[in-house]
C-alpha cells in the first residue's frame, strides 16, 4: 500500500501519549505495519490546522477512547526507514507527551490489538519501540508521578 507517507518528500509530524495513572503508564500494541507487534505509546500524526495538545487529545481518543490532559513534553524520537538502496521509505519526527488520565477505559480501535497499564519496570520483557523506557521515565518526571 503506497500513501504520501510513504517515500515522503518531507518527514511527517507525529504525537504520542505517555499516559500517567495511579503510578503505570498504558502502552499499547500495534496490530498493523510497519510496527506490527510492537509495544509503544498511542498517537499518530498531527493534522493540518490542529495544535500538538489537539493532536494527542484526539489521537488518544481515536485509538483508546480515553480523555487525557496533555502536560508537558516528555521527549522526541525520530524514525526514518530506508528500503535496499538507502532512500527514505518513511520518515516522522514523534513528539512524546506526558499526559494524566482523565477518564474512561481502553477501547482499541483497528489499529492496535492489546492495551495494558503497566509499572515502568514491566516494559523489560516486552517488545517496544525504540527508546520508549527513557520516554516514560521522562514522563513520570515531568508529572512528578512515583514509577
Amino acid at each position: 500500500m503506497t500513501n504520501e507517507r510513504t517515500y515522503p518528500t518531507r518527514p511527517y509530524l507525529a504525537v504520542s501519549a505517555a499516559i500517567l495513572r495511579d503510578g503505570k503508564v498504558l502502552v499499547v500494541r500495534r496490530a498493523r505495519k510497519p510496527a506490527l507487534g510492537v509495544y509503544t505509546l498511542p498517537g499518530g500524526g498531527v493534522e493540518i490546522g490542529e495544535t500538538l495538545t489537539e493532536a494527542v487529545k484526539r489521537e488518544v481518543r481515536e485509538e483508546t477512547g480515553l480523555e487525557v490532559e496533555p502536560i508537558a513534553l516528555a521527549g522526541h524520537r525520530e524514525v526514518i526507514a530506508n528500503d535496499a538502496e538507502g532512500r527514505a521509505k518513511r520518515h516522522f519526527v514523534i513528539l512524546s507527551f506526558a499526559c494524566r488520565w482523565l477518564a474512561g477505559e481502553p477501547a482499541l480501535n483497528e489499529e492496535l490489538d492489546d492495551a495494558r497499564w503497566l509499572e515502568p519496570a514491566e516494559l523489560s520483557g516486552l517488545t517496544t519501540t525504540e527508546g520508549l523506557a527513557e520516554i516514560i521515565e521522562a514522563a513520570f518526571a515531568r508529572l512528578k508521578a512515583p514509577a
